[in-house]
């Protein structure tokens, strides 16, 4: 397995984790929501149970976008490899490596930290189409492509 592989893998066991927390407490909620109806207490009750509402509500829209995120992971086919950055791109930069599919945030692979950005982030704006040895500029901090996968 490429170390593009490895951190593919592990962004998919990632996303699929938080998937199956926000389902687990979505189904609590649920329990506590059919335990709540069982009681009649007036405004407290009807306060407890609006509350528990937009929690729920909140919870669906969390699983609707990591959903997102994982349709936009499993798009990407780590083992291409292409001579310019573009999106399922792995980038090296004297800044670290970029992984350019949804933003998920860092994990550690192979002793290395990986970020995972959004194409659409102004970063990953500025380095697809460069190829290895262009250099770029964002927020005071310059990055020199090292390496592409």
């Amino acid at each position: 397995m490429t170390f593009k592989q490895k951190i593919h893998s592990q962004y998919l066991t990632l996303i699929n984790e938080k998937i199956n927390l926000v389902q687990n407490v979505l189904a609590e909620l649920k329990e506590i929501g059919s335990n709540e109806t069982k009681s009649t207490a007036g405004d407290k009750h009807e306060t407890a149970l609006a509350m528990l509402q937009i929690e729920q509500a909140n919870k669906r829209t969390q699983l609707a976008e990591m959903v997102e995120q994982k349709n936009a992971l499993q798009k990407i086919n780590p083992t291409i490899i292409a001579s310019t950055v573009l999106a399922g791109s792995l980038v090296k930069t004297n800044r670290g490596y970029f992984y350019i599919c949804t933003s998920l945030g860092k994990i550690n692979v192979d002793t290395n930290i990986v970020m995972a950005i959004s194409p659409q982030s102004p970063l990953a704006k500025k380095l697809i189409g460069l190829t290895i040895g262009q250099h770029l500029k964002i927020n005071d901090h310059n990055y020199i492509i090292e390496q592409l996968s």
